[in-house]
């Protein structure tokens, strides 16, 4: 068997299926991704096949560049990651379950050698071969996190604590709901069972957040301490702080969470990446990422902290984005019992039901999964416009189904009562899958295809650990622990011993006053100069000064306009030009660009304890008068002038150009969903036209087969009149009675009957043609879906450049001035060897 053509933005879930004949049929079924915007449920047995059904799902989101969060709480889904190209058996084997090859009498390598043949052919009988897997792996970044645990990669939720990216004012009603949500999270986490909404404790929690939220400031767990004894509002209501929530008791609850933050393993929950669902989505160079959230090893108050948090941020996400009628993204919620349960109300209940009410506008499709779907709130399944249901286990499993389906149905203006659904559910069986889905006719059984990831079951944190090793930060290979134990303390550095460096000056060099003159802050302090010696280069007779050598220091504004692009884009210019021994005529080409604040520069001179000094260098006479500085400066405006330039990445074919403030990875965001909602617009438009030629043809089509058998049914009433009047005349002839009119008759009738088989042939020859004619639009269509995916498909490739350039009146010299940059100057002598070292104080540099 082979897979059918990859149609354009949908996904290849498998064959449709005979349950009667209990046969797969050669017709795909291909799910069209931008369904999945009004949701889907998946529902079935242990057994069934779901994982695996899901596991394809997801697998065809990737293809199709759709980002997608994960929330995996029992580890199934890390198979995802397990995927093998040349299916080879040593690819395998590091992930063979010992107890599946033991139950098999066999050892580990005989077992993965069987494996591997098992996915070759399964996978060949689909018609998949190794081009599709590395095409799955190389289409996006898959990473496995671990929230409070360094198995994989790790999640600080510190970020989850910070105000969120929008207005307060104008968002109000729903950064509320997320204080309510992250409140409800943090008092569960901590032990505390109390209403989050109606307790003192969740109000004065839920008011903190308001306040510094409100104001746009973060907040971390040891200022939410603080705040909880010492409360930034001074009432509640209309009592105050003290008579709403006594200090005594307010130290109990701060005691909760403090003991919480100096546990050991909520240590692990502060390292890592920052919960930011932007960076989750895509890579730097806008790449779409697979995230999945293992949870198996969290206890359940954790678990439900950590979903709160992550669907708290995701809603938020959410609210950032432009709206769009194609799928922008994926939230995949494997074994959703518990999160949002149709009686009680925990924290992950509320901002899942909000998604699951907004998101489609968003272009955020919810998949949820479950053994039955009475685990999940009824408003919630009638939001879902996709039901994939699979064999269940008992009946009364199969009643809640029909009834959560049959509602659904309904509240989407339905009949449930047009299909049976009851039987076609009683006959499903392994991997095969019942398919409602609001947007088709009518439902469609279906076999699902062999999946490309290897689904092993769910892998343990060793294993988890292996495969994200590569991804783990690697130790700084520059940093030198020994060192710092074997430098002396800021607090014992000897006396120092007077030295002045030679060839500077103890005073500054007197210039003339209309030059300004600038000194940059220190950046490296003495200790930290001597730490960065090489071990051995000093003894304890050494001596360390402050110097200062003279530079020069340009600010300048340059402006970058495009008037037909509506862009005029501000970048301020801060160049240091170093005056070595070398540069007789300073260059401003030679200029480094700083991305220091101006306020931390100083006026004056630093004067540190534990050194000597400061001593200056002499200046150039190059600089050191007002005339030369205004050459300069009209120097530096040449340099900016003629190489300056802003560039901007851009693309033809969408119309779209990066904004000078947006980074490239958004921009490559950007242009990529808007290639999809382009894709399936053209997509639409040419099945449209396709449809209504088709539509004609097979019109056609049905009016030549029943005239084919009129024609048919005439020919064999042709036929016996015919040999009825063949009879007649030939009884006559015998009898004696020659008729010449009876003669003439049966050839009459001869005739007509020649006729209608003419008719008949004609018929045939008419069908052939429509039904080739059809064949030729469907080859056409095909070719011309063909087209749009090579115009599409590879967006990244087809993203030009251009430089936008300043015009004189553009560039802005605020000013040019005489700075001074700081060493340290450090000198050693064991007795044997005087030794040298200058260290740049403003960057941590060696010359």
């Amino acid at each position: 068997m082979t897979i059918s053509t990859e149609k354009l933005g949908s996904f290849f879930l498998g064959n449709q299926y005979d349950l009667t004949g209990k046969k797969r049929l050669d017709v795909p079924v291909h799910y069209d991704s931008r369904d999945l915007t009004t949701h889907a449920v998946c529902v079935g047995m242990t057994g069934s096949g779901k994982t695996g059904l899901c596991i394809g799902l997801l697998e065809e989101a990737a293809l199709d560049k759709i980002p997608t969060i994960m929330i995996d709480p029992k580890g199934d889904i890390t198979n995802l990651l397990l995927q093998f190209p040349e299916l080879a058996p040593e690819d395998f084997k590091p992930w063979i379950n010992a107890d599946d090859a033991r139950r098999k009498n066999m050892s580990i390598e005989a077992f993965a050698k069987a494996t591997s043949e098992k996915w070759k052919t399964g996978l060949a009988d689909w018609g998949i071969g190794p081009e599709r897997i590395s095409a799955l792996k190389d289409s996006a970044d898959y990473t496995i996190f671990t929230p409070g645990s360094d198995s994989g990669i790790p999640v600080n939720i510190l970020g989850s604590l910070a105000a969120p990216k929008l207005d307060f004012e104008t968002n109000k009603e729903s950064i509320l709901e997320r204080i309510a949500g992250t409140v409800t999270a943090l008092l569960g986490l901590a032990g505390l069972n109390v209403d989050p909404l109606r307790s003192r404790e969740g109000i004065l929690l839920a008011g903190i957040f308001e306040h510094f939220w409100k104001q746009g400031q973060d907040l971390d767990l040891g200022k939410l301490v603080l705040s909880i004894q010492e409360p930034p509002m001074q009432q509640v209501g209309v009592f105050d702080i003290d008579t709403f929530f006594p200090k005594k008791e307010r130290f109990q609850l701060s005691m909760s969470f403090n003991n919480l933050m100096a546990s050991s393993g909520f240590q692990s929950w502060l390292q890592g990446n920052a919960l930011d669902i932007d960076e989750m989505m895509y890579t730097a160079d806008g790449k779409p990422r697979h995230s999945i959230f293992y949870l198996a090893h969290l206890p359940e108050s954790e678990r439900m902290f950590f979903v709160t948090l992550l669907l708290e941020n995701m809603l938020t996400w959410m609210r950032t984005q432009p709206g769009t009628t194609s799928l922008r993204a994926l939230l995949y919620f494997d074994e959703v019992y518990g999160f949002i349960p149709p009686v009680s109300e925990p924290s992950s209940k509320r901002p899942l039901m909000t998604m699951l009410k907004q998101a489609r506008a968003f272009g955020l499709g919810c998949v949820l999964v479950t053994q039955n779907p009475v685990d999940i709130d009824y408003k919630g399944l009638t939001n879902a416009g996709t039901w994939f249901i699979g064999k269940l286990q008992a009946e009364r499993d199969k009643e809640r189904v029909l009834e959560g389906l049959k509602n659904a149905i309904n509240e989407a203006g339905g009949n449930s009562e047009a299909v049976d659904y009851d039987s076609m559910i009683a006959q499903l069986s392994s991997r095969v899958f019942l398919l409602h889905n609001v947007h088709d006719d009518k439902p469609i059984v279906f076999h699902t295809r062999w999946a490309m990831s290897y689904l092993r079951g769910p892998l343990t944190k060793p294993q988890v650990r292996k495969l994200m090793q590569q991804k783990k930060p690697s130790i700084n290979p520059f940093v030198e622990p020994h060192l710092v134990s074997k430098m002396p303390e800021r607090s014992s550095i000897p006396d120092l011993e007077p030295a002045a460096p030679e060839g500077y000056l103890p005073q500054k060099p007197s210039l003339d006053p209309s030059i300004r003159q600038i000194f940059l802050p220190l950046m490296v302090s003495p200790h930290e100069a001597l730490q960065s010696l090489e071990e051995g280069s000093f003894s304890n007779s050494y001596s360390i000064g402050l110097i200062y050598r003279a530079a020069l220091f340009g600010l300048a504004d340059v402006y970058f306009v495009d008037k037909r692009r509506n862009i005029k884009e501000k970048t301020e210019k801060k160049l240091l030009l170093r005056l070595t021994e070398n540069s007789i005529v300073p260059d401003w080409n030679d200029a480094e660009e700083l991305m220091i604040d101006t306020k931390l520069m100083n006026r004056n001179p630093e004067r540190p304890d534990n050194a000597l000094g400061p001593f200056f260098s002499p200046v150039k006479v190059t600089v050191n008068s007002e005339k030369k500085i205004r050459t300069l400066s009209k120097q530096l405006e040449n340099q900016l002038y003629y190489n300056e330039r802003k560039s901007i990445a851009v693309h033809d074919g969408l119309k779209l150009f990066q904004h000078p403030a947006e980074p490239f990875r958004d921009f490559m965001i950007r242009i990529s969903q808007a290639a999809r909602e382009k894709r399936d617009e053209e997509t639409d438009a040419l099945e449209a036209t396709f449809e209504k030629q088709v539509e004609r043809l097979e019109k056609k089509l049905r009016k030549e087969q029943r005239e084919l058998a009129e024609d048919e049914l005439e020919h064999e009433n042709r036929k016996r009149q015919e040999l009825f009047s063949i009879g007649e005349t030939v009884l006559g002839f015998f009898m004696g009675k020659r008729s010449t009119s009876k003669i003439g008759t049966a050839l009459n009738k001869r005739r007509m009957t020649a006729k209608a088989k003419a008719d008949i042939e004609e018929s045939h020859e008419e069908i052939e043609e429509l039904r080739e004619e059809i064949e030729e639009l469907e080859e056409e269509l095909k070719a011309r879906v063909e087209a749009i995916t090579n115009k599409w498909d590879n967006i990244r490739d087809t993203v030009g450049k251009d430089e936008l350039a300043p015009r004189r009146t553009d560039i802005v010299i605020h000013s040019v001035s005489l700075s001074w940059l700081p060493f340290w100057s450090i000198a050693c002598d064991d007795g044997v060897v005087e030794k040298k070292k200058t260290i740049e104080a403003f960057r941590q540099s060696t010359s």
